[in-house]
């Protein structure tokens, strides 16, 4: 039984949209530098949270003053074209396998019950300073194909190392719930908020897909300030929840 519960905040769907955008923190992270921007940035509102047991057990004061549970969150965002995206992002994932396939399983499930016409999944990879490649990356020999009519190159080399975590699980699973999925990996030199690389990204997004997400270098430099500020004053729960088997290779990414 999957234990991950989407608490509605707004509806009991989602609206129409033009793709979904997940990530979640990682190396770099650059995903979710481009996903706090948006929000950042344009109108936008929290649709939902998504919960489960295995999120790590830290409970934050939120804006308005009140304690909120660890979450997942699911915003809906108006581009500069009028048009929707969905974003799901926060500042943890689950800390079990188990955790991390149920939440992938749920959001699968949730972009195939609202047809979701594309869902992108955003990560970086640790390279080196010179590298600046965004990786395209699918499960789906049909989205392949789709992506290389574009002249969009997908990669059958790059990461070496595998995806851990619900990016590598989403896209991974998609095919199985007919979800068109496609992962996008930037080259990131490892700091803790890569602003250049998130920029990079959005770019690439806006002239590969003709996505206007609108971001601009300012945003997410102010986006990785915050970022880094939440790091910062989150290191005693680290410690809380460090152990051996929860431990990652930072060569890996999520």
């Amino acid at each position: 039984m999957n234990r991950t519960i989407i608490h509605w905040l707004v509806g009991q769907k989602l609206p129409e949209h033009v793709a979904i955008i997940e990530a979640v923190p990682g190396v770099g992270n650059v995903g979710k530098l481009v996903v706090d921007g948006l929000i950042k940035k344009h109108p936008s509102r929290t649709l939902a949270w998504i919960l489960h047991p295995d999120l790590p057990p830290h409970a934050v004061i939120g804006d308005k003053g009140l304690i909120l549970p660890p979450r997942i969150e699911i915003n809906s965002v108006m581009l500069p074209d009028n048009t929707t995206i969905i974003t799901i992002g926060g500042n943890l994932q689950p800390m079990t396998a188990a955790g991390q396939f149920e939440v992938s399983e749920e959001i699968l499930k949730l972009a195939n019950e609202n047809k979701t016409p594309q869902l992108l999944v955003l990560a970086g990879l640790t390279a080196g300073i010179e590298d600046k490649k965004i990786h395209v990356i699918c499960s789906d020999e049909n989205v392949r194909r789709n992506l290389e009519k574009n002249d969009i190159q997908v990669s059958k080399d790059q990461p070496k190392e595998g995806i851990i975590g619900i990016a590598g699980l989403i896209v991974s699973l998609s095919p199985i719930y007919k979800v068109p999925t496609v992962g996008l990996i930037a080259d990131t030199v490892g700091a803790s908020a890569d602003a250049l690389a998130a920029n990079r990204m959005a770019s690439w997004i806006d002239a590969a897909l003709n996505i206007p997400l609108g971001l601009d270098l300012d945003v997410t430099e102010e986006t990785a300030k915050k970022i880094m500020e939440t790091i910062n004053t989150s290191r005693s729960i680290d410690d809380l929840l460090n152990s051996e088997e929860n431990e990652v290779s930072s060569d890996f990414y999520v």
